[in-house]
C-alpha cells in the first residue's frame, strides 16, 4: 500500500543522473546538478503536494485511513487558523488513529466505523453532545477532501454523510447549560484583582463584544490607527465568520483609554 509522506522526496544522485524515490519507485530527472533536473524536481514536489495521489504506481488505487488523515493535516496546516487545525489534530490523533491507525483502506471505512469513532468520543466524557456531533462532521469533511483529491471513492463519502447527528438525550451523552451573561457589577468588582494584561483584555471585550478567541489572537499589526476619525480599529486577518461576512472591523475607541463605565 502506498505511503503518503509529510516530507518531499530527496534529490539524489545515481552515477551521473539525478533521481528521486517515491513509493519506492525511482524517477529520473536528468543529469545531476543540471538546471533541467532541478526544475523537474521542483515540478515533481509541487505536483505530489498539490495532489498526493498523483504519483501512485499503477494498480495502487487506495491509501490507508491514517495516510488520508496525515495528508489532510498537511493540507489544512497553512489554510485554516490554528484553533481549527488543533481541532482536527484532536479528532485524528486521539480518536481516529486510536482505532484505525493501521493499514485499513479508506474505502473500507464504513458508517459503522464512523459510529465507532464517535462512540469513543462519547465514552471519553470530554465533549458534550453538540461537540461530538461537530467533530463527527469534521471527520466526514476529511473524506470529502479525499474525494476532491482522488483519494477516496465518492460512494464512501456519501455513505458517511448518511450518519445522523446525535439527538438530545442520546444515551451516554450530556449537554452543557447555555452560557449566561456576566453582570456589570461582577465585572467591576473583578477588574481590580486581574493582572494588567487580563484586565485590558476584559475591558476590550466588554466594550467591543469580541469573541474571546479574537481577543487572545489580537496582534499590534492588526490594529489600524490611521483613520481620520481618530478611532483605532481591530481588523483580524482570520475570524470565525470570514466566509460569511468577509473583512471584519472592530472599533476600539481612541488612544486615550477606556470609557468610565468599564473602570
Amino acid at each position: 500500500m502506498p505511503k503518503l509522506h509529510n516530507r518531499p522526496p530527496k534529490y539524489c544522485r545515481v552515477n551521473e543522473y539525478a533521481v528521486i524515490y517515491h513509493h519506492g519507485k525511482p524517477h529520473y530527472l536528468g543529469l545531476y546538478g543540471s538546471p533541467e533536473s532541478k526544475v523537474a524536481y521542483s515540478r515533481f514536489v509541487a505536483e505530489i503536494q498539490a495532489n498526493p495521489s498523483f504519483y501512485l504506481t499503477k494498480g495502487e488505487t487506495s491509501i490507508a485511513v491514517s495516510e488520508l488523515a496525515a495528508a489532510f493535516l498537511d493540507h489544512v496546516k497553512g489554510n485554516i487558523d490554528s484553533a481549527g487545525y488543533s481541532l482536527y489534530r484532536i479528532i485524528i490523533l486521539e480518536f481516529l488513529d486510536k482505532l484505525y491507525g493501521d493499514d485499513i483502506p479508506v474505502d473500507d471505512f464504513k458508517p459503522s466505523c464512523l459510529k465507532l469513532v464517535r462512540a469513543e468520543m462519547i465514552k471519553s466524557r470530554r465533549f458534550c453532545r453538540r461537540i461530538v456531533n461537530r467533530y463527527t462532521h469534521r471527520l466526514v469533511s476529511i473524506f470529502a477532501w479525499g474525494v476532491e483529491n482522488d483519494l477516496v471513492q465518492e460512494t464512501t463519502w456519501r455513505a458517511l454523510k448518511a450518519v445522523k447527528s446525535l439527538p438530545e438525550g442520546y444515551p451516554g451523552t450530556f449537554d452543557n447549560d447555555e452560557r449566561q451573561p456576566v453582570s456589570d457589577d461582577v465585572i467591576r468588582r473583578t477588574l481590580p484583582f486581574l493582572p494588567p494584561t487580563l484586565r485590558a483584555m476584559v475591558q476590550v471585550q466588554y466594550l467591543t463584544g469580541c469573541r474571546p478567541s479574537e481577543i487572545f489572537n489580537m496582534r499590534v499589526g492588526e490594529i489600524d490607527r490611521s483613520r481620520g476619525n481618530g478611532l483605532w480599529y481591530y481588523v483580524p486577518k482570520h475570524h470565525k465568520t470570514k466566509k460569511h461576512i468577509g473583512k471584519k472591523e472592530i472599533p476600539l475607541g481612541n488612544r486615550y483609554g477606556i470609557p468610565e463605565q468599564c473602570e
